[in-house]
């Protein structure tokens, strides 16, 4: 399907399709899962300019998009605008620091800047978890370590991938179940707005 309407979603038959080339497109690839937020700019753009940046990076194929979610900003300095939120599912080559400068890059092409700790930013970029691999540097914490107490990030991980597990803390859906379910938090699915799996 070839559009340029940013709401499009891919049929399932294309949806489909995709899937099934990705592994004859890379050599072992892994999974990984990522978090994307904005609360600066036009949120959806910067959303979608995110998601497409990714998909541009060789050695890495998205399989999911989440729909997008909208959540007050938690934490940082006060009156900050909400955000928008997504997570994709891809399948890469690049090992886990790679991926992660792939992530910092995206996000300064979308002129994020780091000045204030937890402060309004245009984007972020997060590496949830790369397949089971464990890290505890903190250049690069694998899992996320603070991935399981966030609705921003369980509801639209769930929404992408159903069947998705936090390492050492259990499926996804189950653990925004624990946290109160859709609308923990003030996490808000946005069901007028979408992003389109790249072509």
């Amino acid at each position: 399907m070839s559009t340029s309407d940013p709401t499009a979603s891919p049929t399932t038959f294309d949806l489909e399709h995709r899937l099934d080339s990705v592994d004859a497109t890379l050599q072992n690839p892994r999974t990984a899962v990522v978090a994307l937020g904005s609360n600066l700019g036009n949120r959806l753009e910067t959303l979608q300019g995110a998601v497409d940046a990714l998909a541009d990076t060789p050695g890495l194929r998205i399989t999911a998009v989440s729909a997008v979610f909208e959540t007050p900003a938690l934490g940082g300095p006060d009156e900050q605008p909400n955000y928008y939120n997504a997570v994709v599912v891809l399948r890469t080559t690049l090992p886990p620091y790679s991926l992660l400068e792939r992530a910092n890059a995206v996000e300064d092409a979308f002129g994020r800047e780091r000045a204030v700790r937890w402060g309004a930013r245009t984007l972020d970029v997060d590496i949830l978890t790369y397949e089971n691999v464990l890290s505890s540097d903190p250049v690069l914490l694998l899992p996320h370590p603070r991935a399981h107490e966030r609705a921003f990030v369980l509801a639209p991980w769930s929404d992408a991938d159903p069947a998705g597990e936090l390492p050492g803390h259990g499926k996804v859906a189950e653990l925004l179940a624990a946290l109160g379910g859709d609308g923990a938090q003030g996490v808000q699915r946005r069901g007028d707005i979408q992003l389109r799996l790249p072509e």
